[in-house]
Formats: C-alpha cells, sequence, structure tokens
C-alpha cells in the first residue's frame, strides 16, 4: 500500500500537544518524516516522537519558541538540513490570553501577535529557500477571525483574522512556484485551549449545531488533505471546521 505522504519531509510548529499533536500523528501515519517545534515540554514532545516511532512512524522534536524568529528560523533549517528540502509545513504553534480592552496588557498583546502572525511569517520565509514546486503551507487560524462570540476575545481574533488576510497574501505571492497557501479555521474543539468553566462550556454548546466539540483528529484531517495532491487547485483558501458553530 502506497502511503500518501511517502517521502514527504513535513514541519508542523507548536506540535507537541492538542491540534498540533493530532496534526503531527496523521502525517507520520500517512508516511512523512514529521518534525514538530515544543516551546517547553521535553517530555510530552518525546513521548509523541516515542509513540510515532512505536507506531512505524518518523519523527523528530526540536525546542523552538515560536515568539523567537531566530529559534523558529533556526530548526527550519535544522530540519531541511537533515532531511535536504521541506515538503509541507504546518504553522500551528498560537496563544490564547483572553482580557477585556481596557486592562489587556501590551505586553501580551505583543506576545499574542508574535506567535500568532508574526511566527507564522517567518516560518514561510525560512521555508521557502528549501521548498519547491508542490509545496505546502497550511496555517491553523480560527473561526474567531469571523465570529468573536465571547467577551474578551478581541486580541486573539485580531490575530486570526490576520492569518486569513495574510494566507490570501501569501497564495498570491507563491503561486508562480507551485506552492499552495491556506489556512484552517477550527470551530471550538475539545483540548487544552478549551474554557473548563460550567457556565462558558453550557453557552459554547447552544452555538454548536451538530451537538458537540470537534476532535482534534477530525482538524487534522482536514490539514491532511490541503498537504496532499488531491488539494493542487486549493489556495488562498480559510477552510472552516467548525460543526456549524459559523453557520
Amino acid at each position: 500500500m502506497t502511503l500518501p505522504f511517502g517521502g514527504k519531509i513535513a514541519l508542523v510548529t507548536g506540535g507537541s500537544r492538542g491540534i498540533g499533536a493530532a496534526i503531527v500523528r496523521r502525517l507520520a501515519h500517512d508516511g512523512a518524516t514529521v518534525a514538530f517545534t515544543y516551546a517547553s515540554s521535553e517530555a510530552l514532545a518525546g513521548a509523541l516522537v516515542d509513540e510515532i516511532k512505536a507506531a512505524g512512524g518518523r519523527a523528530l522534536a526540536i525546542r523552538a519558541d515560536s515568539a523567537d524568529v531566530v529559534a523558529l528560523r533556526q530548526a527550519v533549517d535544522e530540519v531541511a538540513q537533515l532531511q535536504g528540502r521541506l515538503d509541507i509545513l504546518v504553522n500551528n504553534a498560537g496563544l490564547l490570553t483572553h482580557g477585556l480592552v481596557d486592562d489587556y496588557p501590551l505586553e501580551t498583546f505583543d506576545r499574542m501577535v508574535a506567535v500568532n502572525v508574526r511566527a507564522a511569517f517567518a516560518a514561510v520565509q525560512a521555508a521557502l529557500p528549501h521548498m519547491g514546486r508542490g509545496g505546502r503551507v497550511i496555517t491553523t487560524g480560527s473561526v474567531a477571525a469571523n465570529r468573536t462570540a465571547f467577551p474578551g476575545a478581541s486580541v486573539y481574533s485580531m490575530t486570526k483574522g490576520a492569518v486569513a488576510a495574510m494566507t490570501r497574501g501569501m497564495a498570491i505571492d507563491l503561486a508562480p512556484r507551485g506552492i499552495t497557501v491556506n489556512a484552517i479555521q477550527p470551530g471550538p474543539t475539545a483540548t487544552d485551549m478549551v474554557p473548563t468553566d460550567p457556565a462558558v462550556l453550557t453557552r459554547l454548546m447552544t452555538l454548536m449545531p451538530i451537538g458537540r466539540l470537534g476532535k482534534d483528529s477530525e482538524i487534522a484531517s482536514l490539514v491532511a488533505y490541503l498537504a496532499g495532491p488531491e488539494a493542487g487547485f486549493i489556495t488562498g483558501a480559510c477552510l472552516t471546521i467548525d460543526g456549524g458553530y459559523t453557520a
């Protein structure tokens, strides 16, 4: 059986947990050699590498805080030097820090922009010298780009709106090189980023026509599709996967 990503080299930023880890698992399961970055938990990252290797896959964990552009660029270069090229870049690293406008710290604002927006741009810049025709760039955005819904999420929504706009612009820039650029926009998904407050969860569920939160494996399946050959005519798209949240 031919694996869809056999021989492909992928890098997933923020890949040690949640949606990122699900993406790493899916790409590795489908045959890719997958490197991923993590910011702090070496044990968590190591456990994911061991899990993938035990299943017969190939994975590499690289410590790099996405807010640190130098470290992020070094991670991209390390993967390309070890593997000879980069075929798939998934910009998944992201922060969600709530706060009302009147007392939101500017330091937190700056870090959200650095991780959610600047890091994605810097990673693409670093990847391009190593990526040829057929390359795939996929960034994890959010339905918050289109619907904030809750107080205290203005900065997060702004960063995800920026991801959507940047995706469209990069798609035009990179189309002549045969590289597609897309974003996924997950709705509420069962990860550690979902609020645990029962009242918030109750309200959240009233906004979900499908009656449940998304699964990280479902989000990963959309990434896998966009990374594959059948998605070669899709570029500049921000694809919503949200159980009807924004319907």
